[in-house]
């Protein structure tokens, strides 16, 4: 088998301390790993340098998705303690999964609406059990799925003016990935700092990282440098942790996300082509966002919808030519990704130096740049 296609050729190792707990104490005080593939170069910078990188007439294309609160911890009514991990954002304006009714108890309004996710419990809930969070949110048991999910009926009750939305956000909890091990709590810093200054659209589990490092005064100065921003929404989802249990990574099924790009981002990419400037991803969900939008010729379309493609060595990239990333888990689909388009001997050895070095890995952690 080709080493390009075998799981155990993305593997490295990372000592655990590597692991960054908590992000930099200011957003752009990042290092920044640049590999430049024209040169078969690697260096060792900050992060603001981006701006040394960067051309006027440059287009730099982020992902506006907003990471919410989806981890809600409660216990059953027998008393033993539960989490249920939202999968998917609650469709509240959605009538085929959220209805709207009046408690024949007190007269209180109820938003009650079906999601699925992740439950967790010392003993498995049976079907109809009901789920006790806080005053304020109730669910129901509906019944377990493929792959360990449940689908569960939320119940809302909002206080006069008070929206459904707003309870999900006051009650639930960040949903930090699972190598990111500190105590039980969640740091006041999380809800600000494991988000990004571009989130304006809620819906993802995770954060698409690579956004974390811009601080407002260096998107100040990229503007100032006459380099455009456009956004595209791709709703990070739990699949991204999943685990790559095949050979042949070419057997792997990868999974599904929610994606939206714009007339106007797609129009702004294609103007930007034309003139020959550079198409600057940042994080592989922007690549993959774009990658699904395009045509043969690598015109690319609005659209939206659910994106199914799955990069890795071999794929022919038909927008993108720069990412700026983090580092990504050994073994995984977003490390095949960042493979397909820099080479996965590069990628391999731009990640063992950054070890060497000092770096600090993951969500958290410090980013890359990649120039094809």
């Amino acid at each position: 088998m080709d080493q390009d296609f075998n799981i155990e050729s993305y593997q490295y190792d990372l000592p655990k301390g590597r692991i960054a707990q908590f992000p930099e104490e200011l957003r752009d005080r990042s290092r920044l790993l640049v590999l430049d593939n024209r040169n078969n170069r690697i260096q060792d910078r900050k992060f603001t340098d981006i701006l040394d990188f960067l051309k006027p007439g440059d287009l730099l294309i982020v992902n506006d998705t907003k990471v919410f609160p989806a981890r809600l911890e409660g216990r059953k009514e027998t008393g033993g303690r539960v989490e249920f991990f939202l999968l998917e954002y609650p469709a509240f304006d959605q009538p085929s999964t959220t209805e709207k009714t009046t408690s024949r108890r007190d007269g209180r309004i109820i938003f009650k609406t079906k999601v699925t996710g992740l439950l967790k419990s010392s003993k498995r809930p049976r079907k109809g059990a009901r789920l006790l969070f806080n005053p304020k949110i109730e669910g129901e048991l509906l019944e377990y799925n493929k792959e360990g999910k449940a689908s569960v009926r939320l119940d809302f009750y909002p206080a006069e003016g008070e929206s459904p939305e707003e309870i999900l956000i006051q009650s639930g909890r960040v949903p930090l990935p699972p190598y990111i091990r500190r105590d039980r709590e969640e740091h006041p810093s999380d809800r600000e700092r494991y988000q990004t200054l571009f989130a304006r659209k809620s819906g993802a589990v995770a954060a698409p990282t690579a956004g974390l490092h811009f601080s407002e005064e260096l998107l100040r100065k990229i503007k100032e440098h006459h380099i455009r921003i456009a956004a595209i929404t791709l709703h990070v989802g739990y699949g991204t942790f999943a685990p790559v249990r095949v050979r042949d990574i070419r057997q792997h099924k990868i999974h599904e996300e929610y994606v939206e790009v714009s007339t106007r981002t797609a129009e702004m990419i294609n103007q930007t082509r034309l003139t020959g400037n550079k198409i600057w991803a940042v994080g592989t969900t922007t690549v993959r966002t774009l990658e699904f939008a395009a045509g043969p010729d690598g015109k690319v379309q609005a659209v939206n919808g659910w994106c199914g493609l799955y990069i890795y060595p071999g794929y022919n990239f038909k927008v993108v030519n720069a990412l700026i990333t983090n580092f990504h888990l050994p073994g995984s689909s977003l490390l095949f990704l960042v493979a397909a388009l820099a080479g996965r001997s590069n990628i391999l050895r731009a990640y063992n130096k950054a070890i060497e070095i000092g770096y600090r890995f993951y969500s958290y952690g410090d980013a890359m740049l990649i120039i094809t």
